[in-house]
């Protein structure tokens, strides 16, 4: 009897934790939405003050006063599609990284340095440039 009672104990557990688990071949229920892609925190806003004396000191000597560019030298910022084209949070990591003379895109045939060449600008005083450069986009 004993036995019995073990047995039938075993059994109730199992039919329980089978039942707990869902234990059948049922479908997953479908997501009633979509999960939220993940999205970067937004740069914040940099000072276009600080950026026009950064870009001054940096950027002018490729990219010319105003940014109108440098003919073989710095690409005209005011009308580039490019840089319409691209995010702050693009347009900085593109700027620490510089285009190198071998990327295709480069069609000046002179490498675009990381960080213009100052590698002692911080992320910020690079997107106070960057809020520069959209200033003076047309």
């Amino acid at each position: 009897m004993k036995k019995a009672i073990v047995v039938l104990f075993v059994l109730l557990l199992a039919a329980l934790l089978v039942t707990a688990c869902g234990g059948g071949n049922t479908a997953p229920a479908a997501p009633t939405s979509a999960p939220a892609a993940p999205t970067a925190a937004p740069l914040p806003a940099g000072d276009v003050a600080k950026g026009t004396e950064l870009y001054n000191q940096v950027c002018v000597a490729c990219h010319g006063p105003g940014g109108i560019g440098v003919q073989g030298l710095g690409k005209d910022m005011t009308t580039s599609t490019f840089i319409a084209g691209l995010s702050d949070a693009e347009l900085l990591e593109f700027v620490k990284k510089g285009r190198s003379v071998s990327d295709p895109l480069n069609t000046t045939g002179v490498d675009m340095p990381p960080k213009g060449g100052n590698p002692a600008l911080t992320d910020a005083q690079l997107i106070d440039i960057i809020a520069y450069m959209r200033s003076i986009h047309k």
